[in-house]
């Protein structure tokens, strides 16, 4: 196939951009290079693929581009491109979500109506919220406690506006804290590992008794392109790890997988974070065939390795 994939230069992106190569698909990945973290990172994400004959590469903001020369010949859509980040969706700054994660969507959305090829949308966990209950299933009211998972939630009703009246056959995938190899630099684990082999002490929000269901980037993957074949136009799946762990519970596994306790410095709880999450994955595994793969330990130990060669190749 070929297949368009925005955000390409991104954390999951950048790893299904590689998925696809590798099984055999061309891809033209597009990506901003929006400023919320260095593009130098998102430089490194790309240089593999960069050398592949079957990528090829545009920069360009999805909000103001022209759309449709970035859909010729395309089959497939896998749109990652969002303004990522929870705690920063206040205030100001929700005017980048707004225009990223909402209008940027509605516009490739209406340019796929002349061709209507599949399309994938990046979701998220928090559109939930505080669900009531664990493990929670799709059909739950969403209830978001950020402006973050308002645009998200946004952007999913778009997609099944432009299932129903225009026939593109759009999936979304909610996905639950995913985790692995290029991990986003203002995400948890990458925060939590970096410190620790630093030697600096770890900040934690809260208790650390909150729980999240950690789903591993390959996983997510999959689920992708699983999507892209199987998924039913106008659905929405959970994409999750298939366990529910304590902050704490990942701070010892690190201080295991890396030979040295931990070091941990706590402070209060930020706006916009929830308690505990925990995907039903059941409708994913009965429609599109899947389910994680990776256990939390094998996917923690390879972000830790991933993350040792970026500090050893900054110290070089």
């Amino acid at each position: 196939m070929q297949v368009l994939v925005t955000g390409a230069a991104g954390f999951i992106g950048s790893n299904a951009v590689d998925a696809l190569l590798a099984r055999g698909d061309r891809v033209r990945g597009v990506d901003a290079f929006l400023d919320y973290y260095p593009r130098a990172v998102k430089e490194r994400n790309l240089r593999a693929a960069r050398a592949h004959p079957a990528f090829e590469f545009v920069e360009a903001d999805l909000v103001t581009a022209e759309l449709a020369p970035l859909l010729d010949g395309v089959d497939a859509v896998l749109h990652f491109a969002a303004q990522a980040g929870v705690r920063a969706s206040w205030g100001r700054d929700f005017r980048i979500y707004a225009d990223v994660n909402v209008l940027g969507t509605q516009r490739l959305l209406e340019a796929c109506t002349a061709r209507r090829p599949r399309f994938v949308y990046s979701s998220s966990s928090s559109i939930y919220g505080d669900a009531p209950d664990l493990p929670t299933v799709e059909t739950t009211l969403p209830r978001p406690v950020s402006p973050y998972g308002v645009t998200k939630l946004a952007g999913e009703h778009l997609c099944r506006l432009y299932a129903q009246s225009a026939g593109v056959p759009t999936v979304s995938l909610r996905y639950f804290t995913v985790y692995g190899p290029r991990q986003r630099p203002d995400m948890a684990f990458h925060r939590f590992v970096r410190s620790h082999l630093e030697g600096r002490a770890v900040t934690v929000y809260d208790d650390g008794l909150q729980t999240r269901d950690f789903t591993y980037v390959g996983d997510a993957v999959a689920a992708n392109l699983l999507a892209i074949e199987r998924g039913s136009a106008g659905s929405v799946y959970n994409v999750g790890g298939g366990s529910r762990v304590s902050v704490n519970d990942v701070l010892g596994m690190i201080g295991e997988l890396t030979g040295r306790p931990v070091e941990v410095r706590r402070e209060e709880r930020q706006r916009g974070d929830v308690r505990d999450t925990h995907a039903s994955t059941e409708l994913a595994r009965a429609e599109l065939g899947w389910r994680p793969a990776t256990a939390l330990r094998e996917g923690l130990a390879a972000e830790i390795e991933w993350l040792r060669g970026e500090i050893a190749a900054a110290r070089a």
